[in-house]
């Protein structure tokens, strides 16, 4: 019998050990379907945000909402957001507009008339509205700008499309401010023109009203920068010529 307590002794420590190593394995399994689950969830968000650029790949080229560059002005920045369906402006708002003072009133009465006509039109080039030149001009920049973005997005639906384009040539400094000229292009004609920078302030306002339109006409007709110079805007329209040569040298290259 006094043999026998070693035995006994081994046996229960090792049926105790046994026990251990059970019950840990027991609890093991317990732990893991928790971990599973945590792990699982990562896979669950992954699947969910390629489910999301799917979804956006279904809208038609050509559709969805564009911001143009801001567009500073004397009194303050003015910024055109434009909502596209199929290559085509639905709505046009402005995301910044001259405010405080005057400026309210002047933004309250061109911004509304301002997005209508852009709707009509289909494009930048709009009527200034009276006693809102500045916010006018700013507008027109800012609404080409965000024009200029959808572009790439509709320029796969035809081979017309694919084949225009847009160059701005570079600001030429003249005695009264800069003259910068942007054109489009399709199969190798000038279809527009127009100068994005030009003088501006007192007197040079009317100059500037005066001879852009005439120079955009020309330059049009022309198919180059060999224009007449528009009597009474001799520097605008030498600074005109200048930058419009610099983007034909572009759409040439």
């Amino acid at each position: 019998m006094r043999k026998s307590h070693p035995v006994r002794r081994v046996v229960l420590a090792t049926a105790a050990t046994v026990s251990g190593v059970v019950l840990l394995l027991s609890l093991k399994p317990a732990s893991d379907p928790a971990a599973a689950s945590t792990a699982g969830a990562a896979p669950q968000q992954t699947a969910g945000a390629q489910d999301s650029p799917q979804g956006g790949a279904q809208a038609p080229a050509g559709s969805g909402t564009v911001t143009g560059d801001a567009a500073q002005t004397q009194y303050g920045a003015v910024q055109v957001r434009l909502t596209v369906s199929g290559g085509k402006i639905t709505k046009a708002e402005a995301v910044q507009a001259p405010k405080g003072g005057v400026s309210d009133q002047k933004t309250q009465l061109a911004v509304p008339k301002l997005n209508q006509e852009a709707v009509t039109a289909q494009n930048a080039d709009i009527d200034t509205v009276s006693g809102a030149t500045y916010t006018s001009e700013g507008y027109k920049k800012s609404l080409q700008s965000a024009l200029d973005k959808v572009k790439p997005a509709s320029s796969g639906s035809s081979s017309g499309a694919a084949q225009a384009r847009t160059v701005t040539g570079k600001a030429t400094q003249t005695q009264y401010g800069p003259v910068q000229v942007r054109i489009t292009v399709s199969g190798g004609k000038i279809t527009k023109a127009e100068a994005v920078q030009a003088p501006k302030g007192g007197v040079s306002d009317q100059k500037t009203q005066l001879a852009v339109p005439k120079l955009n006409q020309e330059a049009v007709t022309a198919q180059n920068a060999d224009i007449d110079t528009v009597s009474g805007a001799t520097y605008t329209s030498e600074g005109y010529k200048k930058s419009l040569q610099s983007a034909l040298d572009q759409a040439g290259g």
